[in-house]
């Protein structure tokens, strides 16, 4: 076979085992994915004053359906107290949203967006859209949304492992 040709060569009756060196590895293919999708909307939003963070809060605030303290918005956004409660500090001072005591839970703080951040939302949500149409576009278009179904698998699993492993750890 000359060597410009585009033949693939034909996949191995079984694969590798999932050890094998030869073998994808998932955990590298996943941060590779995340780095390089921060990476791109990081910088396709630069002059836009926001951080990649900043639109995941403003479109979770912005599609829920009642008010969300910071507890829920830290589950929502799969991340820790302490950075969501530093990033509601930046977004606050930028005028994107607002903080206000729950009216029954008086450690709890209620995220209401202002007209700001509902507009800086919709400025970084058309930047998203466009950077999510291309790199799906690597996908051929029928398998793209059987792509995002098995990813949303792969995470879902992930946080029940990750569950069972933290309430293995207390008993």
């Amino acid at each position: 076979m000359p060597a410009h040709s585009t033949k693939k060569p034909a996949a191995p009756a079984t694969p590798a085992p999932i050890d094998s060196p030869d073998r994808r590895r998932l955990p590298l293919l996943l941060r590779k994915a995340w780095y390089g999708l921060n990476q791109s909307f990081r910088r396709c939003i630069a002059h836009t004053g926001a951080t990649p963070d900043q639109f995941t809060a403003l479109r979770t605030l912005s599609e829920a359906s009642s008010p969300f303290t910071q507890s829920d918005l830290t589950r929502a956004m799969s991340s820790d107290p302490n950075t969501i409660a530093s990033l509601l500090e930046r977004m606050e001072k930028t005028g994107w949203i607002e903080r206000h005591a729950h009216e029954s839970d008086r450690r709890a703080r209620l995220i209401l967006l202002k007209p700001a951040g509902k507009q800086k939302y919709a400025e970084l949500r058309a930047i998203a859209v466009a950077l999510q149409t291309r790199l799906l576009s690597a996908l051929p278009a029928r398998e793209r949304e059987k792509f995002l179904e098995q990813l949303a698998s792969v995470a879902a699993t992930c946080a029940d492992v990750a569950t069972e492993t933290r309430h293995n750890s207390r008993s």
